[in-house]
């Protein structure tokens, strides 16, 4: 886990969003009145989108309850339009 202060962040801001974009692990900033963390806007849209999923009362045991059915059983893309 990288921990910068707010002053060393702000230092080198745009390498630190340069960072967490490769590496795709978030960077904690220690501030004097708050702490904040950076993540990429593709880590961050993933974090959203798994919410989501999870707000959706029995999305999730669905999910995984459809994933044990062989894939010989179920129905192409084509046919679920006809």
């Amino acid at each position: 886990m990288t921990i910068y202060s707010s002053s060393q962040a702000r230092a080198k801001f745009f390498q630190l969003i340069d960072e967490t974009n490769q590496t795709h692990e978030p960077i904690y900033i220690k501030g004097k009145r708050n702490d904040a963390v950076i993540i990429s806007k593709k880590d961050y849209e993933g974090l959203q989108e798994t919410l989501a999923i999870y707000a959706v009362h029995g999305l999730v045991e669905s999910i995984l309850e459809a994933s044990k059915e062989p894939l010989s059983e179920c129905i192409s893309h084509e046919e679920a339009w006809k």
